[in-house]
């Protein structure tokens, strides 16, 4: 239940917001319950919807058209958002993450900034949008799995892209405090594993210790980093001016005294637009075939390293003479250049030719932790951005 003192009206999206949060989308729970919601009311504002699902059929996206008033659906704006959110297990809240609560002039629950407001924002004007004179369409584009390394909307856009259906422009409304960034880096994340051979540990020469080796493999992973902290290429514009790598987990080995004959890791690598991702991950994977499994071999035959790519999303580096760059920062008044490190599903997008920045309400130091919220103010922002919108793509009356 939603609880406050503040005697001010409430933004209007502050019920759809709500509706949205109380349903569980983490990204190991099935999001058709969400979906099926959203797509019925589009669908009954007149828009145009199709859904696309991940390989389980468990999870979907949706993509739906709210036609121009001469019936066309190509062209126009996409408005998009994930609909997915990071879990809550092990996190303490001060009230039910999913049981949406407004305390100070917040609105907390988990997804409030990431990026359920925005989706909200969006479904509530659909009435607006609707009574508008559209001179041309705008689409909505929501998807799953973006916490899991953007992996849901490509089913998506590879729709889009079969059926023809293009668009002038993308703004994907991730936690920005509604200002402008017009570039993110990209995402590429990897599982290694290292094959061993078992032994009890007093017979050390007989085994092949797989931890040590994934240590040395982990090792380089960390100087190449390095490399690019210290000597570049640098964009100052970004948070991390550079790119980076790091290893986030690790697993290995059944007891002290036997030699482990599997190591797993996990590692990803953050790369600036312009850097290519694609000679990174080819180092790494040069040194494990050519420095460190002649050397294992000579300890045991049937060493082996397996690299897996778990996610990659492409980096995002939007042109300033774009009109969708020209349009958000005269919709929004922001004039600044803003970069950032973490990414987004709008480089996605630019690489399907579609323009995209990225602009949304909340803020990204409010996501994922617990008592996520999003300021009533920063709602009241994005609905006065989308009405602004709606004005911009509408025929003169």
């Amino acid at each position: 239940m939603t609880t406050s003192n503040d005697p001010t009206p409430p933004p209007i999206s502050l019920h759809w917001i709500e509706k949205l949060i109380r349903i569980d989308t983490t990204s190991f729970e099935s999001n058709l319950g969400l979906i099926e919601t959203v797509r019925d009311d589009l669908e009954r504002h007149g828009a145009r919807s199709t859904l696309t699902y991940e390989a389980t059929g468990k999870k979907a996206n949706v993509f739906a058209t709210l036609p121009a008033a001469d019936g066309s659906t190509q062209g126009g704006i996409v408005l998009s958002g994930h609909t997915d959110t990071v879990p809550v297990k092990g996190q303490k809240w001060d009230s039910g993450p999913f049981e949406p609560t407004v305390r100070e002039g917040k609105l907390f629950g988990r997804g409030t900034c990431d990026m359920k407001g925005f989706i909200g924002v969006a479904l509530t004007l659909l009435p607006e949008m609707k009574a508008a004179q559209l001179k041309e369409p705008i689409h909505f584009a929501f998807s799953c799995d973006e916490e899991l390394g953007c992996v849901g909307a490509p089913y998506m856009l590879a729709d889009l892209k079969a059926r023809g259906i293009h668009a002038n422009g993308c703004i994907v409304g991730e936690p920005t405090d509604m200002r402008v960034i017009v570039a993110h880096k990209g995402i590429n994340a990897y599982r290694c594993r290292v094959h061993g051979h078992a032994a009890h540990s007093s017979l050390t020469p007989h085994g092949l210790n797989a931890i040590e080796y994934a240590a040395r493999l982990i090792c380089f992973i960390r100087d190449q980093a390095d490399q690019y902290r210290r000597d570049g290429p640098f964009d100052n514009a970004f948070d991390v001016p550079f790119t980076t790598l790091q290893t986030g987990t690790i697993s290995g080995g059944i007891a002290i005294n036997t030699i482990p004959s599997q190591c797993e890791f996990g590692f990803e690598y953050r790369n600036l637009p312009g850097v290519d991702s694609a000679p990174i991950i080819e180092r790494i994977k040069d040194y494990a075939a050519n420095t460190l499994l002649p050397r294992m071999k000579s300890e045991h035959a049937g060493a082996a390293i397996d690299f897996e790519l778990l996610a990659t999303a492409p980096t995002l580096d939007a042109s300033e003479q774009a009109a969708i760059t020209q349009l958000v920062r005269a919709l929004t008044g922001d004039r600044d250049v803003r970069k950032v490190a973490y990414g987004t599903e709008a480089g996605l997008f630019q690489q399907l030719g579609i323009p995209s920045v990225v602009c949304g309400p909340g803020s990204i130091e409010d996501a994922h932790k617990a008592n996520e919220f999003v300021t009533l103010e920063q709602i009241e922002r994005c609905e006065s951005f989308m009405r602004k919108l709606i004005r911009s793509m509408s025929l003169p009356a």
